[in-house]
């Protein structure tokens, strides 16, 4: 989990961000675009007290306070990518949102969208 994600350019990102708005977009396409919007998130939001979890894709550790180490973390917010991607794009609000979220700190609406 300590490693950072990698962020996409601006062009190649909004290339795939029109395969996803199209309905044409692949797995790797929702893949680069999961990983490049929870990089911004880490970048926003440094830490370790929350884990956001994207399966089958990634997963990071953000937001400051308490970090873990094993186990379950104290709070975790986990979504399906295309709900994820439509988050950090102000797509789709988060209470509106099909989102698990527990614990502590675990409402990301404060710093959604990113883009």
């Amino acid at each position: 989990m300590a490693r950072r994600l990698t962020i996409l350019d601006e062009a190649e990102f909004s290339r795939i961000c029109e395969r996803i708005d199209a309905g044409t977009a692949g797995r790797a396409d929702l893949r680069a675009a999961t990983k490049h919007l929870l990089g911004l998130l880490q970048r926003k939001a440094p830490g370790h007290s929350v884990e956001v979890r994207v399966p089958p894709f990634a997963a990071i550790q953000c937001i400051e306070g308490a970090s873990h180490t094993r186990g379950t973390p104290p709070a975790v917010v986990e979504t399906d990518p295309q709900t994820w991607i439509a988050l950090a794009r102000g797509r789709l609000a988060w209470d509106e949102a099909a989102v698990h979220a527990s614990g502590e700190r675990s409402d990301l609406s404060p710093l959604l969208p990113l883009v």
